[in-house]
């Protein structure tokens, strides 16, 4: 039987970077992934958001995807595109890569941290007992963890097995997304017909990418084509010739969230633990988070730093985002249906949001920078993500991301140098001394008063600001980074 710290089911995007962050953390951590390779049949998602892509940037490896992708900086609502190029973020944009290209950056990155992933292989059981997890392999082998995290994607074997209940809403509509050619040309762009969402656009290699909202509500995600030429003839008068068709699935508008993110030994991060319709390209993001939010955490409790009880703020603080994350997709959804009473609605909210208030609320929204956890304190910064600031250091200039490069926290000391004495913690967590003397901007709040000195969790959020004083340091490192070293 062999023996890991944590085995993850699932090796896609959120798989790929929960298990960077434990090897980050030095924790001996193996994927089980079912396919043989990272290649995918068609593109996928297709970008990434702000907030993903200030967290890779957190990492050191956010110039890996920029090299590949577009830079689109506006955010899509329903009858409207709306700037965001002014949020206060380097990544003022949606970076538009696909999934495909996505995938194979991150598991260049994973073999370069030396992650044990285990191809061709399915989870197919487990059993919880009081020190781990022996976790069933489909060929007959067993591995043996402490813990098991499922990022095996909506129908989670790991989430059923577990017991966790998945509740939502089920779906209403289904859609056909496609990868083809067509002998015709096509009607391109986005059409709203009576239950929902058309559109059809070329690829960079001048094929056809389409997503078309079925008449009537389809299950099972494998189409045929025949569906595909009847569903195009009702949104669009002709299936356009269509043929030599590579990629066809259906996704539909169901949307789902899972009870708990943990139960003991077991975690759910991404599609296992919350899903929806693809409205918004929000799912791959949200996934990316939730490994960020989790990873650090359950490194420490492996290693023995904190208590278990720290993974139960994962839950507390991932669970209300991924709800926010459903809610908005409903309501997108029905914003994009075309009876004539929404169609009016579609008239009239766009006026709305291009407003500077409502346009900058939904830009950070949309883009995962209007995140803030419950880690007490009343300072405008307490909880949300730290802003990349060019700071002076004794070792001279450095952005605040490249301190979290290694996944270590950091305290940030803006006072009279040496000042404040973390001796105990010396081992964990990084002091800088530093100097900023520019206004520090929140996205949404604006102008925030400066801060004396800030304490930053590994996956970038604030957990303790000073205010001239260092009131609550020392508790808020123990309740994140375990008590203080008794040397």
């Amino acid at each position: 039987m062999r023996e890991h710290a944590v085995i993850i089911a699932g090796g896609g995007p959120t798989g790929m970077m929960l298990a960077a962050e434990l090897a980050l953390a030095k924790v001996d951590v193996a994927i089980v992934e079912r396919r043989p390779d990272h290649d995918l049949a068609g593109s996928r998602a297709g970008g990434l958001h702000p907030r993903a892509l200030e967290e890779l940037d957190q990492r050191g490896i956010v110039d890996r995807f920029v090299v590949l992708g577009k830079k689109r900086p506006v955010v899509l609502f329903p009858g409207a595109i709306l700037d965001k190029s002014d949020l206060p973020s380097r990544y003022a944009y949606s970076l538009g890569i696909w999934q495909t290209q996505i995938e194979r950056i991150l598991a260049d990155w994973i073999d370069e941290l030396g992650v044990k992933v285990y191809r061709r292989c399915e989870v197919t059981g487990f059993a919880v007992d009081e020190s781990g997890v022996a976790v069933s392999l489909k060929d007959g082998r067993t591995l043996r963890a402490q813990y098991l995290a499922g990022c095996d994607g909506g129908r989670s074997l790991v989430r059923k097995h577990a017991g966790i209940d998945f509740p939502g809403w089920a779906p209403s509509l289904s859609y056909l997304i496609v990868e083809c050619d067509m002998v015709e040309e096509p009607k391109q762009g986005v059409q709203h017909g009576e239950r929902g969402v058309q559109a059809l656009g070329r690829l960079e290699d001048g094929r056809i990418r389409g997503v078309i909202t079925e008449q009537s509500l389809k299950q099972g995600d494998e189409p045929t084509l025949d569906e595909l030429r009847e569903a195009l003839v009702l949104a669009y008068g002709s299936d356009y010739g269509v043929h030599n068709v590579t990629w066809l699935s259906r996704f539909t508008d169901a949307a789902r969230q899972a009870a708990s993110y943990r139960k003991g030994r077991v975690l759910l991060a991404g599609d296992s633990a919350h899903v929806h319709s693809p409205t918004g390209g929000q799912g791959l993001n949200i996934g990316l988070q939730d490994a960020m939010n989790l990873g650090w955490k359950l490194a420490q409790v492996v290693k023995g730093i904190s208590p278990q009880g720290l993974l139960d703020t994962y839950h507390a603080e991932r669970h209300p985002i991924g709800a926010a994350v459903i809610r908005h997709t409903l309501a997108m959804t029905a914003l994009s249906r075309g009876d004539e009473r929404t169609n009016a609605l579609r008239e009239i909210l766009p006026q709305v949001m291009r407003m500077d208030g409502p346009r900058k609320w939904y830009g950070a929204m949309m883009g995962g920078l209007d995140i803030r956890y419950d880690v007490g304190g009343d300072h405008q910064l307490a909880g949300r993500r730290m802003p990349d600031l060019e700071i002076s250091t004794p070792n001279g200039p450095q952005r605040v991301f490249t301190l979290l490069h290694k996944a270590q926290p950091v305290l940030l000391a803006f006072g009279k140098p040496g000042a404040i004495d973390i001796a105990p913690y010396g081992d964990r967590v990084q002091r800088v001394d530093a100097r900023y003397d520019g206004p520090w901007e929140l996205p949404v709040i604006g102008e925030v008063a400066p801060p004396s000195a800030v304490l930053v969790r590994p996956d970038g959020y604030v957990a303790w600001v000073g205010v001239g004083d260092t009131v609550g340091l020392m508790e808020a490192m123990t309740r994140w980074f375990g008590p203080p070293s008794s040397a």
